[in-house]
Parts: structure tokens; C-alpha cells; sequence
């Protein structure tokens, strides 16, 4: 089937087999490949990408569901080699590991802020528990996203004026 799609600002048309899912079309048909497949059914969060403005699981979406949508991966956040803010305050913060969640995080980061420009830790890790991080602990996560949302982040805890 044919499927007409923009990813990251460029636009796409391709064949697409019927039962592909939009995560395998996006890292071998179009080779992007900074969305990673962690458990394959929707668990884990490594897969998250923006459609149409919300964030969701590409493991879970078949990419003929995406024919007309607009998409962003973690591809687009870098901008002429920059860092986007989020990128950066993970950076800052040691929020990446191993990195193999890292681009899913930062897309769901990326909706929470959108959703919520000054979250506190809570809603910081409501935000993100829909993606599964083996290595950092969360710790770092949270600091940086309480950094990028300029709220200063002390050991998880907002500072006091």
C-alpha cells in the first residue's frame, strides 16, 4: 500500500507492506534509526515518536495508520548539529547511559513540556513511565528536565527562594 507521510519536515511516499509496523519503516525503509525497538510491544518506550502532535509507541502503529500524518523522531531535535534544549540538559546532567532509551525519553520529555512547561518531580515521573530506563535510575532524568524547564534542579528538589 501506498503510504504518504512527513517525517522530521520531509516528505515521504513509499510502498509499504500492510503489516509493517511505522518502526520498522522508519529505521529501514527511511534509515532513521535513533528510534530503537526495546520489547516490541509497546512496554517500553524506546519506539516513542510524535504523530500529528502526541506522542506514541512506533511498534505499535502499522505504518499504513501513518498515511497523511506528520512525524517527528529523535532525528529532528538536533538542529544544524545543535543540541535541542532537552538534548543539552540531558547532556548536562548524565541523563543518558547506555542511551538506548535516550530517544524515546526525550520525545516523551518533549510532549510533557509541551503539556506542562514547569512540571515538578511528580509530574516529571508521570510523565516518563511510559519509558523504561535500565541504567540511570531516573535520578539524572528528572534533574535534567527540572533544568531544561528552568526550575533548577537540586538533587531532584526544587530550589527555594
Amino acid at each position: 500500500m501506498m503510504v504518504k507521510l512527513t517525517v522530521n519536515g520531509e516528505l515521504y511516499e513509499r510502498d509499504v507492506a500492510e503489516n509493517r509496523t511505522l518502526l520498522r519503516f522508519l529505521r529501514e525503509d527511511l534509515g532513521l534509526t535513533g528510534t530503537k525497538e526495546g520489547c516490541g510491544a509497546g512496554e517500553c518506550g524506546a519506539c516513542t515518536v510524535f504523530m500529528d502532535g502526541k506522542t506514541v509507541n512506533s511498534c505499535m502503529v502499522l505504518a499504513v495508520e501513518a498515511d497523511g500524518s506528520v512525524l517527528d523522531t529523535i532525528e529532528g531535535e538536533a538542529k544544524d548539529g545543535t543540541l535541542s534544549p532537552i538534548q543539552e540538559a540531558f547532556d548536562k546532567h548524565h541523563a543518558v547511559q547506555c542511551g538506548y532509551c535516550t530517544s524515546g525519553m526525550i520525545m516523551s520529555v518533549k510532549e510533557l513540556l509541551h503539556r506542562n512547561p514547569k512540571p515538578n518531580p511528580e509530574e516529571i515521573k508521570e510523565g516518563i513511565e511510559g519509558n523504561f530506563c535500565r541504567c540511570t535510575g531516573y535520578q539524572q532524568i528528572v534533574e535534567a528536565v527540572l533544568d531544561v524547564s528552568g526550575q533548577n534542579p537540586e538533587k531532584g528538589e526544587l530550589k527555594h527562594a
